[in-house]
């Protein structure tokens, strides 16, 4: 009984370890949205916050693979226990039946772009009701926007992606849509030449200011232990100023300077 027992248990620590690379490291699998700066596939590093995820878990001892997938089967994979973790999420309440939150790992400031030759002008969700939007399928553009979605207010039309957005705006199909702003210019001067790009800006009043998370599912063994080594070197991070070095490159607005 006392040799079955023994089994058992180093059975149940086996199980509840994480994966080990050749090199002694462990592994993690990290599910996410293309999203670039922060996460782009197809660059060295794999954005500006996959770099620092990444080497905080390094830190730390683990290795870590992103996985790169439409968002809302990011969010569903992880939450099935398909992943270590997902990220990168703002917060909402509903999220947390399925997720445990990190810390804060950056800020987001969300802005309309619209053509410098349709100007628009808002301050309150109503003032633009009588615009047709653009959204990009998946995402949240916080309770106020989204709210204002479901009771009819805005006129929202979604495709894939924010690249599609642009085409949109360019094209004259819809008047505005929302957007991080260093991930809107960063794909405006990467998708569109010189000419198209100067024919777009930016409302300075942000659509939305946010906190976003790495998330970790809520029902798996490894979760706090994960949640909690991230936060202290994220911490540590800040602390050293090191983190400030990740997010050094600052968008442009039309090309120039961003309106603050």
């Amino acid at each position: 009984m006392k040799a079955l027992k023994a089994y058992f248990v180093a059975l149940v620590v086996l199980w509840s370890v994480p994966a080990l690379a050749d090199d002694g490291e462990r592994q993690l699998s990290i599910s996410v949205g293309d999203w670039p700066p922060f996460f782009v596939e197809s660059e060295p590093g794999q954005g500006t916050v996959a770099r620092l995820v990444r080497d905080i878990f390094a830190a730390e001892g683990y290795t870590v693979k992103f996985h790169f997938l439409p968002w809302k089967r990011a969010y569903r994979e992880a939450a099935n226990g398909r992943h270590d973790a997902t990220a990168i999420w703002m917060y909402t309440a509903d999220r947390q039946k399925d997720f445990l939150y990190s810390d804060p790992v950056m800020n987001e400031r969300f802005v309309l772009f619209y053509r410098k030759d349709t100007p628009i002008e808002w301050n309150q969700m109503q003032d633009l009701a009588d615009l047709t939007l653009g959204g990009s399928i998946g995402y949240s553009y916080g309770p106020e926007f989204d709210s204002a979605i479901e009771n009819g207010t805005l006129n929202v039309e979604w495709v894939a992606s924010t690249e599609l957005n642009f085409r949109r705006l360019l094209f004259g199909r819809i008047d505005a849509f929302p957007e991080e702003i260093n991930v809107g210019y960063y794909i405006l001067r990467r998708e569109t030449d010189p000419q198209e790009t100067s024919q777009i800006t930016h409302h300075p009043e942000p659509i939305l200011e946010n906190q976003s998370f790495v998330l970790f599912p809520a029902n798996e063994p490894e979760t706090q232990v994960l949640r909690e080594v991230f936060n202290k070197r994220l911490q540590m991070f800040r602390e050293n100023g090191r983190y400030d070095t990740y997010f050094e490159t600052k968008p442009q607005a039309s090309l120039n300077e961003v309106r603050k």
